[in-house]
């Protein structure tokens, strides 16, 4: 049974190459691209990707996207930070060639922040549903934090997929700014937008100490301090965005009058 990877990017040179490495055994890589203006098509052609260029459609469609275009009997779908190690890889080839597989497979992910593995306070195992029968699994339609969701048996791998996300703060600040202001978005089309203290102020407190102290974030050092830190400091944009969004609509309105 053939397996496909599935890959979306964009301006993704300083990560691709490693992804890339780690999947050369499949039977096909397909990559849709959204406009990259470094070296992250040269290096997947090395590579022998197919590879499609497509206007930015937000994560699910663009995801969704490079699925649908893959011929493979099983479909590996991974984002351009991510890397698989040798013992998933054997694991992924023989659950394909397996006649009682599931349909589907989560997989445990290891998050690397600042070059440290977070194992502690819900970092790690990190399971996301990434192998799949084709035609079973898509992605859920939102803006961010996309989830995929899958149909018939879903079972779980017991090899790790490394992912490569936040290798310094900047980055991870910088990505948690973005996220925040997608989520204040989804917030705001709900109708999430009032200020609530506590949204902004007590919940990411509250989840900072849960993470950091009661489930043993403190044993990842400084790194595991930074990172549940300013995660929760996300929670806290997330809403404050929101109420700001909807000052600003109501302006907007207010000045049209």
């Amino acid at each position: 049974m053939s397996i496909s990877v599935s890959l979306i990017t964009k301006d993704e040179e300083q990560n691709i190459r490693r992804t890339l490495e780690s999947v050369k055994w499949a039977d096909e890589i397909v990559l849709v691209d959204s406009g990259s203006t470094d070296g992250t098509l040269a290096i997947a052609r090395e590579y022998g990707a197919k590879i499609f260029v497509e206007p930015w459609k937000g994560f699910s469609l663009q995801k969704n996207s490079s699925i649908e275009k893959c011929n493979g009997d099983w479909v590996l779908s991974l984002d351009a930070d991510e890397e698989i190690t040798p013992a998933l890889t054997k694991e992924l080839q023989d659950v394909a060639k397996s006649a009682d597989a599931c349909d589907g497979y989560f997989i445990r992910r290891r998050n690397y922040f600042m070059g440290r593995w977070i194992r502690w306070g819900g970092g790690y195992p990190d399971s996301k549903l990434r192998f799949f029968k084709q035609g079973t699994a898509l992605f859920k339609e939102r803006a961010v934090h996309e989830e995929m969701a899958g149909e018939g048996k879903i079972g779980l791998l017991l090899g790790d997929m490394l992912h490569h996300a936040y290798p310094s703060l900047t980055l991870f600040i910088e990505h948690m700014n973005r996220y925040s202001s997608l989520g204040a978005e989804i917030n705001y089309a709900k109708g999430k937008s009032g200020f609530s203290v506590l949204n902004i102020v007590i919940s990411p407190v509250v989840r900072f100490i849960y993470n950091y102290v009661f489930r043993g974030g403190f044993l990842d050092g400084r790194e595991g301090m930074l990172f549940h830190l300013y995660h929760s400091v996300y929670m806290s944009w997330k809403y404050s965005k929101a109420w700001e969004l909807s000052r600003t609509k109501q302006r907007v309105v207010g000045a049209a009058k």
